[in-house]
């Protein structure tokens, strides 16, 4: 027998899952109310994230269904939407979205709406690539280094090399510039390897 179950979620505690639970109500689906899954949580935080959702996903089994009134109620962005849909239809759970007039996400209808999602989900992946690189370049060609801050200084790495060479311990030096022995080590190879060069 199928069982059905809603999900609604809100950003913020001042807001209310009641319009959402009346829009599945009205639409036609009965839920029993231990089969409502409610959750206050920012839609920034991807859908496995949640805890409720976590909860339901635990909770629900093969043949079951699972209705919403948007798509955004299970992702973050086009990303999370699809991939959630993707691991619920491979339990397979059937997905209704009242905003997409209750059609079910895994079927072939669906199918073809979570292609037009998928599509989307890709544009932002590439989108964010392309940001991301833009970025970088442009944070390059301004001179700025990219990554992690060196450990040490040029200051410090020359004090570090003049008392190695005064023969004081790794752990001495490391503690008295507050860094790992390894970061000494690394320094003290560095130079070595640029006094063979030279």
């Amino acid at each position: 027998m199928t069982r059905s179950f809603a999900y609604a979620r809100v950003s913020t505690t001042g807001q209310s899952v009641e319009n959402q639970l009346r829009e599945i109500e009205a639409a036609g689906f009965s839920i029993a109310p231990h089969r409502i899954i409610t959750e206050t949580i920012s839609g920034s935080v991807a859908a496995r994230e949640r805890p409720q959702f976590a909860r339901l996903l635990d909770r629900i089994e093969p043949g079951d269904a699972l209705v919403v009134t948007k798509l955004d109620r299970l992702g973050r962005d086009a990303i999370d939407v699809a991939e959630t849909i993707k691991a619920l239809a491979a339990i397979p759970v059937r997905v209704h979205c009242l905003a997409l007039q209750g059609t079910d996400l895994t079927s072939s209808t669906g199918s073809f709406t979570m292609s037009i999602l998928n599509a989307v989900a890709q544009f932002e992946r590439d989108l964010l690539i392309e940001r991301t690189q833009a970025g970088i370049a442009r944070a390059r060609s301004q001179g700025k280094r990219i990554g992690r801050p060196p450990a040490v200084t040029p200051k410090s790495e020359a004090e570090i090399i003049e008392a190695l060479d005064a023969g004081a311990s790794v752990a001495s030096i490391a503690r008295t510039h507050g860094i790992s022995r390894a970061t000494v080590a690394k320094v003290r190879d560095r130079a070595k390897n640029n006094s063979t060069m030279g």
